[in-house]
């Protein structure tokens, strides 16, 4: 009953977490967002406190059934192992069947847990944000959905509108099914073939052994009140339950289990026809606990010896510059990258943003997209602002409600239109009407705060006059200005941003005319 209670409610937080990063015709509602601000490492960073103490008290009490039921990492290499045992095949070619060895038990690999915490943690408190990106379940799991599962959705979307269309039904419609980055799908499907590898073949490994979460978590669990206890009385050796347990954690010969390790699936329970198992408080058993053994010199040895590296690389991050050859017009370089509208400061996104990429999938005018080196080496995938494909809504606030992290604090509308994420520059010489002398003023017409005006130039042509102070950075002018092959108007980053200037909306006389001069 257990295992089938745990199952049902992970397939459900796998499949709506999935399913609301894959959403983008909006059919789930806001408030499942909920799901991913009941991470663990989004509420540890983002300071909800209450969330986090509730973690903490379900692992102190019935184990660690974050990673078996919540986390959606964790489930989904429960998924990928409950495939391997349907489908994959022996070492002579026959299917694997549930009766025949699977798993047997390993040792913990503890230097190796310990070291990859102590890293992580080191770099993320030294600014080098990417480490924890990388290997935070949740951010991962995030990344490997929106950049690998996300465009095959969508070409799967398209080709049901081509085949409903030609019948006259326009229940699909066609959307954009491309690559937002390079970089991000290669991590992603890296992430997606390793980790599912590791699931395939071993089970819970890549949990028990790099995921920081599955380590602290561990360590908390060794004390949880309600464990699965061995009765050596009733024992068999028969060791049936090592061979089910995916976390390798269940020395049948010498009947212990190493709780830092077990992941509560409750696999193993169903699999005792002795009932030596049982999911109880300590009163039930007399089963042994094995103790904490830390091995404190070591780690620190580790830890140490890597601090120098996690802070060279944030030294050496910097943003790349734009460079051109063409001497007809005038190149620029954005100094500063923009930052979503929200995010505070540079500062303040880079040190609490992981990499989860559900703005990116949220974004209704995609502009969010994963960013290489923008923010520098720290900052690797972190979400950026870019306008090639649209712009910053000027209504919208939907990066700041869906942040799980707090990296992008919530805006209502009013603070979204004083929020100045960055500044348009106008650089004339790139200007069509400079250039061509032709009239244009495409930029002033998409402006939603009059930040470009046209003002008399020559020959009976206007030009873009900017008033920065007004400007919001949506970078609807950069968007629709069609100079090439470097725009007239681009937008750059605020560093720290700012409180844009209230405008006041020309109003337009309007023209009676009583009669016809003639």
């Amino acid at each position: 009953m257990l295992r089938r209670i745990r199952t049902i409610l992970a397939i459900l937080f796998l499949g709506l977490i999935t399913f609301y990063f894959l959403d983008f015709a909006g059919l789930l509602p806001d408030g499942f967002n909920a799901l991913e601000r009941v991470q663990f490492v989004p509420a540890l960073i983002s300071l909800s406190l209450v969330t986090v103490l509730v973690l903490v008290a379900l692992t102190l009490v019935f184990g660690r059934i974050y990673c078996s039921v919540v986390c959606p990492m964790g489930v989904f290499q429960d998924v990928v192992t409950w495939l391997s045992a349907k489908f994959g095949k022996g070492s002579k070619g026959k299917k694997w069947s549930r009766r025949r060895k699977r798993f047997q038990f390993s040792p913990e690999k503890k230097i190796l847990r310990w070291s990859v915490f102590g890293v992580v943690l080191l770099a993320f408190l030294c600014g080098f944000t990417f480490l924890l990106g990388l290997v935070e379940p949740y951010s991962a799991f995030g990344r490997m959905v929106t950049n690998v599962f996300k465009p095959v959705y969508m070409l799967g979307n398209n080709l049901l509108e081509g085949i409903f269309s030609r019948f006259d039904n326009y229940t699909f419609y066609r959307v954009d099914a491309s690559i937002l980055s390079g970089f991000s799908f290669f991590i992603g499907l890296v992430t997606f073939l390793g980790i599912g590898y590791l699931a395939w073949q071993h089970g819970r490994t890549w949990c028990n052994t790099m995921c920081p979460v599955g380590t602290l978590l561990g360590l908390l669990s060794r004390f949880s009140l309600f464990k699965i206890r061995i009765d050596t009385e009733k024992c068999t050796h028969c060791m049936v339950c090592g061979t089910r347990c995916k976390a390798s954690c269940i020395d049948s010969k010498n009947q212990q289990i190493d709780y830092s390790r077990c992941v509560d699936c409750f696999d193993c329970l169903e699999s005792c026809k002795e009932g030596a198992l049982s999911y109880s408080l300590p009163k039930a058993t007399k089963a042994k606990v094995e103790p904490l053994v830390e091995d404190a010199s070591k780690r620190r040895f580790l830890i140490a010896s890597l601090a120098t590296t996690a802070a060279v690389g944030k030294m050496m991050a910097a943003p790349p510059q734009i460079v051109s050859n063409n001497n007809s017009v005038k190149p620029y370089k954005r100094l500063h990258p923009i930052t979503p509208p929200g995010s505070i400061s540079l500062a303040h996104f880079q040190q609490d943003c992981t990499s989860c990429h559900l703005c990116v999938s949220k974004c209704p005018s995609h502009v969010l997209k994963p960013s290489l080196l923008e923010y520098g080496l720290g900052g690797i995938m972190q979400p950026t602002v870019y306008f090639e494909k649209g712009f910053c809504n000027y209504d919208c606030t939907v990066c700041g409600d869906v942040c799980p992290n707090g990296a992008i604090k919530p805006l209502t509308v009013e603070e979204k239109h004083r929020t100045q994420m960055g500044k348009v520059v106008f650089i004339e010489e790139n200007c069509i009407v400079h250039l061509d002398g032709t009239s244009c003023g495409a930029c002033s017409e998409h402006c939603p705060t009059q930040a470009l005006s046209m003002v008399p130039y020559k020959d009976g042509l206007t030009i873009p006059h900017v008033n920065q102070d007004i400007c919001v950075g949506c970078g609807g002018c950069e968007y629709v200005c069609p100079a090439r092959p470097f725009r007239a108007v681009y937008i750059e980053g605020n560093p720290v941003h700012q409180e844009a200037k209230a405008f006041v909306e020309e109003k337009k006389e309007e023209i009676k005319v009583e009669d016809f001069g003639f």
